[in-house]
């Protein structure tokens, strides 16, 4: 194996203006940029390159501004069909939306980014530029109760089929409270989420009793109790942790062969979340598998194939790698 820094491999994914690419796979589509996968970039990189965590998050802010009008009109009128929500990917250049039909309503995106922008500005980053900045966010907080996110059925993290799903409520909630210390957040919306939210848990939604997404409840977003959080690594662990990685949840169609893809950004998923428990025995357990996943190129690829050694073209995963750098480092 060729070793190479995976601070190294995360950054070859950085693109001029300051945004990731999802992976450098023309032929999958992942050579985009999507808002969910640069802010769990931002994430490892607020640990060595402060600048470049921030110009990340600057990123993002632009493409909200330039895509204003569609936030504006969301406000002013419930959406009512796919097009009309904020879309999850761009084209990192040029900042403008794919308007190929996609699974674009992921209310998390948007949650994820009001308790990252809160995450570092109560830890000193200078993340607010100017007011155009600070209308932007109080928007995001209005559009959230345009869209009823407590009971919006969206497309969630793996952008599939609409229902609503504990991990976009979650990550809606907490972008929520985080931010209300600087922002005005109607009660509510906060309200309404917390009673959605501990309605639906320990499920994902009504067709998924445990998924890998439910992790993002835990980290980085801490938003569950601790019966909550008990019980969903419980699941996980017992009924979806595999050789190479975490499938998504029973019955995954996405790389099926002969069995559900095995995500390799699960383990260092755990890895951190039992570090910041104090479990260092499983802590290391799930270090050590996530370093059996590296490929020949010492890169965390997207999955493996159920029950193989061999992966698919998403290597390195920019959203897997940066979590790795955060469970090592």
């Amino acid at each position: 194996m060729e070793f190479k820094s995976p601070i190294i491999n995360l950054k070859n994914l950085q693109t001029k203006n300051g945004l990731f690419l999802a992976a450098p796979s023309e032929k999958t589509g992942y050579n985009k940029a999507w808002i969910r996968d640069n802010i769990y970039a931002s994430l490892s990189l607020e640990l060595f390159y402060r600048e470049e965590c921030l110009r990340v998050i600057h990123r993002i802010f632009d493409i909200l501004k330039k895509h204003e009008y569609k936030i504006d009109w969301a406000i002013k009128d419930k959406p009512k069909h796919p097009h009309q929500y904020i879309h999850a990917r761009y084209n990192p250049e040029t900042l403008e939306e794919f308007w190929e039909e996609w699974g674009n309503k992921q209310n998390d995106a948007i949650g994820a980014f009001l308790f990252r922008v809160a995450d570092l500005i109560s830890k000193g980053f200078s993340v607010l530029r100017n007011n155009s900045d600070k209308k932007i966010l109080q928007k995001l907080i209005d559009y959230l109760g345009s869209i009823e996110y407590w009971h919006d059925a969206d497309n969630g993290m793996w952008e599939e089929h609409e229902e609503i799903h504990a991990s976009s409520v979650g990550a809606c909630l907490a972008g929520l409270i985080a931010i209300s210390k600087y922002f005005n957040v109607q009660k509510k919306l906060i309200d309404n989420g917390r009673k959605s939210l501990n309605s639906l848990l320990p499920r994902e939604s009504k067709t998924k009793d445990v998924d890998l997404a439910l992790l993002s409840l835990i980290y980085p977003h801490n938003i569950v109790n601790e019966k909550q959080r008990k019980q969903i690594l419980k699941n996980v662990e017992a009924k979806l942790v595999r050789k190479r990685g975490i499938i998504r949840y029973k019955g995954d169609k996405y790389y099926y062969k002969n069995g559900e893809a095995e995500w390799t950004m699960g383990f260092p998923w755990l890895a951190i979340i039992y570090k910041l428990l104090g479990d260092r025995k499983k802590y290391l357990r799930y270090i050590s598998k996530t370093l059996e996943c590296l490929n020949e190129s010492s890169e965390l690829p997207e999955l493996y194939y159920s029950n193989t050694e061999e992966h698919n073209e998403n290597s390195p995963l920019s959203w897997a790698q940066s979590l790795y750098i955060v469970a090592v480092l």
